[in-house]
């Protein structure tokens, strides 16, 4: 079923794609989904100094890889902000036509030499003066104020008297950000604009807009900020905030999307993980928290965690393919790989888990070595090297006998493994260990315990 709801997700292309705005543009499908009505996805490329086409392939890309299809019947787009430029200048006019608008000569520092303070706005100079050239200004009412009602942020009145005559279109008659936005809107028929609380200080000059072009304004809808452990806003100088990152590091789509969907709002029953549908049916603007939500990645690396072992063997394994050394038995790795997926929180972790079964030696952490190595580490590993020489090759058979090497040397079983483990895999901590020297085998396993000795002595 079908409904009139129209929302809009409108990303600059001019760099990655923040983790927020791919929270906002989830926040937007899960109300076109649960309503039947549309996502439209408008690409805002008016900044042609600072756009790029691969820009624009991302910010598509990357909707798709968090489940936003652009095949799915409530999506629509991508439309080009650009292409609107003639009803941009339209409305301009109108407004000019209409005496909410007028044209502006004054540079900054004239302003500033009237009104004595580099701090102060627009002081409305050329209000009057019938110019027929400069930049548009948008004539603001002087007194009472305009009151925006946010779904999220309650209701919220700015004091127009603090409220500059702002500008609406440059010198050479180019439509400045705020009047194409909601010529944008207007045109494209949105009735909620659901977007980051950054952009809560623009609404009023966007609101005064819609009425002065006779329009009713949307439905408006301002979520809380994301930030940082230091509870700073996330700022792409300083955090990792692209979402390609994120994928490129081994993060699981629906896990990123359950996790982002968790950023200033919550399913009911305290649950964290559920699926998509779920989270598209319980989703409600009224629910979303006004306090700023706290990008945790402890939290993201746990919850792709157990994304990652509700995944079958099948999967998991082909989504570990893009991270292994492409030289690597596949089929060795298909038998350490059930190990693995129970320890693993992104995919590329996945080779440091697992190189030792297919390097000629491991890669020795010194630290773990100089550890593990300690007294009685030689003579343990010659007595595991004896136990293991002749026993049944299976992991529970080398676990009792390495038990019954450590009772030799007064060690229960999680000490006398140490330096088994530091000798055959180069690590102290690692996949289980019996079930590793089971799949990399007796004549390996013997070498790398036969060249630890070597070494110590």
């Amino acid at each position: 079923m079908s409904s009139s709801i129209r929302v809009r997700f409108a990303p600059s292309p001019t760099g990655m794609f923040h983790v927020g705005g791919a929270r906002s543009a989830l926040f937007n499908w899960a109300i076109a989904e649960r309503s039947g009505g549309t996502f439209v996805l408008r690409i805002e490329d008016t900044d042609a100094n600072r756009n790029r086409p691969e820009w624009t392939e991302g910010i598509i890309s990357a909707l798709a890889w968090i489940g936003i299809d652009t095949g799915s019947p409530v999506f629509e787009g991508p439309l080009y902000q650009s292409h609107q430029e003639p009803q941009h200048r339209a409305a301009v006019a109108r407004l000019q036509a209409d005496g909410r608008a007028y044209h502006c000569a004054c540079t900054r520092d004239e302003v500033i030499a009237r009104t004595g303070d580099s701090n102060r706005g627009y002081d409305g100079f050329c209000r009057d003066r019938g110019l027929a050239e400069g930049v548009v200004r948008f004539r603001t009412p002087d007194e009472g104020g305009t009151v925006v009602e946010d779904l999220v942020k309650g209701t919220v009145e700015f004091p127009n008297s603090a409220m500059e005559d702002f500008a609406i279109a440059r010198s050479d008659g180019s439509p400045l950000f705020v009047l194409a936005n909601v010529v944008d809107d207007i045109e494209m028929r949105i009735t909620h604009v659901v977007r980051g609380d950054e952009h809560l200080s623009n609404t009023p000059k966007q609101q005064l807009l819609w009425d002065a072009l006779g329009t009713t304004p949307p439905v408006w809808a301002h979520i809380p900020v994301i930030v940082n452990e230091k509870r700073q806003k996330l700022s792409k100088r300083r955090d990792k905030v692209a979402l390609e990152d994120y994928r490129a590091e081994g993060y699981l789509a629906d896990a990123m999307v359950n996790y982002l969907m968790l950023l200033g709002w919550a399913p009911a029953d305290d649950r964290e993980i559920l699926p998509w549908s779920d989270m598209a049916q319980e989703f409600r603007l009224e629910n979303v928290n006004t306090s700023p939500a706290f990008f945790d990645v402890k939290k993201l690396r746990a919850i792709n965690g157990e994304y990652m072992r509700a995944l079958s063997p099948e999967e998991f394994t082909a989504a570990c393919e893009p991270f292994l050394d492409p030289s690597w038995d596949r089929k060795v790795f298909a038998e350490l790989a059930p190990l693995a997926q129970t320890r693993l929180a992104v995919l590329s972790e996945i080779g440091e888990l697992v190189d030792f079964a297919f390097l000629a030696e491991p890669v020795t952490d010194e630290a773990a070595w100089n550890k593990a190595m300690k007294e009685p580490a030689a003579d343990l590993l010659k007595a595991a090297a004896e136990a293991y020489a002749d026993a049944p090759w299976n992991a529970e058979e080398l676990k009792t006998r390495l038990e019954e090497v450590g009772l030799r040397f007064g060690l229960k079983l999680g000490k006398a493994q140490a330096p088994v483990r530091v000798a055959t895999t180069g690590r102290t901590v690692g996949l289980p260990l019996f079930e590793s020297l089971e799949v990399i085998g007796r004549e390996v396993t013997l070498a790398r315990i036969t060249a630890a000795i070597s070494r110590l002595a």
